[in-house]
């Protein structure tokens, strides 16, 4: 068998191994022809190797969560913002509470009227004319008293909400849940100092005057104390202003026309007699041409145009309207003869500003000045070319920005009533024009205000001009044109019924 097996493997070796080796020479025998015939040896091309398949995105890692650590305690800011005033720790409020318990103690069932008010105002450490406001907030409004629990439960509350003389103000006058004053807010005040201050004991006899004297004092609080023109005071904007301080002076001064802030009623006497003279159909209301005539029609046109656009005024019935209100005039008059005032400024610069982009171009003082020049040129004067006066004004006011002014330019400039004057009021433009404009600058020491001055010297020229029409028509000229007293011409007591706060302050 296994000679059989030897002899099947020599037969097969002897066969097919020549003819492999017969192939593997053939085939050099061509490569060597190949390379003779092109210089090379013939590669084989590469061969393309597949692509590898894509893996699979892998999932993205979770964001780690960033841990801030805490502050260290030498950063933390302490609290600085107080709206109600800063919390006093040391005060002891019981003790100003059984303060007030035994001023109560001296009225008959521990109740208090509004006149008796004045001892608890003081026992609260408030001045005097606050009463009417702290009987009013405690009920007493409703009932026509004020018991000594009420009272004590209002006022502790307050005490622990309100820390300064601001924010018990507004607390107590403020209408609940609102923390401003609005003006009719102000009326039970001024209503109890018209009833009650001895310099006003004389308009117990002219009840008609009340509404008016109130309405006066009203805009002339909020032409000084609300700056923001929102019709609503303020904590921030009382604490700015000194009418707090003004308040508490009620009670130590009994001439209050020595108050000329705000409450003096020779200045309220003076603003209504000009707003009678040019009421003529004394319907309390003047249009333009009413308001033209104010003093003999020194300002433009133009400006009173503008006065009537709603430019300075709240609510449409001016502009719908074109009647000017008596709350209105108010304004309009102490602008009018105090250019000076910041309010002032502010009142006539939006009458101004056409287009309210808040700054005055080239454009907007030329339409105003044409005008003027119209005007001089009727009374014979040559004007002056608008580009020379341009270069005064720039040079007057030195704005920020090249080529309009803006309304901080004209707060800092200390002759803004000259600017103002050249544009719209051609009886002071010429009056200026005579006069040194820095001859008003030299004063060292403080000196009364324009409207100061204006309402002096006007109420001077009322009541002598008054008491010599009474003495005319008695037939007798022996007494002194001097009285002590303040007069009211009789006429203008007509019709006193028809002006409501709440229409003028709107």
């Amino acid at each position: 068998m296994s000679f059989f097996f030897f002899f099947f493997f020599f037969f097969f070796f002897l066969q097919f191994v020549p003819k492999m080796r017969r192939n593997n020479y053939l085939e050099q025998i061509l490569l060597t022809h190949d390379r003779e015939k092109v210089g090379t040896f013939r590669t084989p091309p590469p061969a393309i190797a597949p692509l590898p398949e894509p893996a699979p995105p892998s999932p993205p890692p979770p964001p780690a969560k960033v841990v801030e650590p805490p502050p260290p305690p030498s950063i933390n800011i302490p609290r600085f913002y107080f709206p109600r005033g800063l919390p006093n720790c040391t005060a002891n409020y019981d003790e100003a509470l059984a303060k007030i318990e035994r001023a109560f103690t001296e009225f008959e069932e521990e109740k208090a009227d509004i006149y008796e008010m004045g001892k608890i105002a003081k026992a609260c450490g408030c001045p005097l004319y606050w009463k009417a406001p702290m009987f009013n907030c405690a009920g007493g409004e409703r009932t026509g008293f004020v018991s000594v629990h009420s009272f004590i439960a209002n006022w502790r509350k307050l005490l622990h909400s309100c820390y300064d003389d601001a924010s018990k103000f507004v607390y107590l006058l403020a209408k609940p849940g609102c923390n401003y004053l609005e003006q009719e807010d102000f009326i039970p005040l001024l209503q109890d100092i018209v009833d009650t201050h001895p310099g006003l004991t004389f308009l117990k006899d002219a009840p008609e005057f009340h509404s008016r004297y109130i309405t006066t004092v009203i805009q002339r609080i909020f032409y000084t104390v609300n700056r923001s023109w929102t019709g609503r005071i303020t904590m921030t904007e009382l604490r700015r202003s000194n009418f707090l301080q003004t308040l508490a002076l009620l009670e130590e001064e009994d001439d209050i026309n020595q108050i000329t802030d705000y409450f003096s009623y020779e200045h309220f006497y003076v603003i209504y007699c000009k707003f009678w003279e040019l009421d003529t159909d004394h319907d309390l209301f003047i249009d333009p041409k009413d308001l033209a005539r104010y003093n003999d029609h020194a300002s433009s046109s133009r400006i009173i145009e503008r006065l009537f656009s709603g430019a300075v005024t709240r609510g449409n019935s001016v502009q719908r309207e074109g009647r000017m209100s008596y709350a209105e005039f108010v304004w309009f008059l102490i602008s009018e003869e105090d250019k000076k005032n910041p309010t002032s400024v502010e009142y006539w610069f939006r009458c101004m500003d056409l287009d309210g982009d808040g700054v005055l171009s080239m454009y907007e003082l030329e339409y105003f000045y044409e005008e003027q020049c119209e005007r001089m040129e009727g009374m014979g004067i040559e004007p002056l070319p608008f580009q020379d006066l341009l270069c005064q004004m720039l040079d007057l006011v030195k704005p920020e920005y090249q080529g309009k002014i803006t309304l901080r330019d004209l707060k800092r400039c200390r002759m803004t009533h000259i600017f103002f004057d050249t544009f719209f009021n051609l009886e002071k433009y010429l009056d200026h024009e005579q006069r040194d404009p820095f001859a008003d600058l030299d004063g060292d020491g403080p000196e009364p205000s324009d409207w100061d001055k204006f309402a002096a010297e006007e109420y001077e020229i009322l009541v002598a001009e008054e008491t010599a029409s009474e003495q005319l028509h008695e037939g007798s000229f022996e007494d002194d044109y001097e009285t002590d007293e303040i007069s009211v011409p009789s006429e203008i007591g007509n019709k006193m019924d028809k002006l409501v706060i709440s229409d003028l302050s709107v």
